[in-house]
């Protein structure tokens, strides 16, 4: 199982960031995916990466993080991102982590290593936690 995580301070109350995080469709935009769709706990995305485009079928799933979904259908064997909170003494603190296993396309998973997809996913959470921080009206 691969794993890539990174956390950041928002300087704006859980509510807020809580808020921000859950209106789903935004935030998943905030990302720089091609296209999401949300329809209920069905979340869709497709994102062109280098030569090839990407779909993934998710499934939001309710537990104690802000929010968590899990691929139903995709290149991954197996893939789910959640993203918690917490409270500290200058905002909240997002941890986002995205925990995948193996690619399920013989051709893409030679061409689609984990380097790439780390890389590659680093660059997804960092502009989301980059629009975060743009969505809180200065202090």
């Amino acid at each position: 199982m691969e794993r890539v995580s990174l956390t950041r301070t928002i300087p704006a109350d859980s509510e807020t960031v809580t808020g921000l995080i859950t209106d789903v469709a935004p935030f998943m935009r905030a990302a720089g995916f091609d296209e999401v769709t949300l329809d209920g706990d069905d979340l869709g995305i497709t994102n062109r990466v280098g030569l090839f485009e990407i779909e993934l079928d998710l499934e939001i799933v309710e537990t104690d993080a802000v929010l968590r979904y899990e691929q139903r259908e995709g290149i991954f064997e197996s893939m789910m991102t959640e993203y918690r909170i917490e409270a500290v003494d200058d905002g909240t603190e997002v941890t986002a982590t995205t925990e995948y296993s193996a690619l399920d396309l013989p051709v893409l998973g030679e061409m689609l290593d984990s380097t790439v997809v780390s890389r590659q996913r680093t660059k997804e959470l960092n502009r989301q936690f980059d629009w975060l921080v743009e969505q809180v009206p200065s202090r």
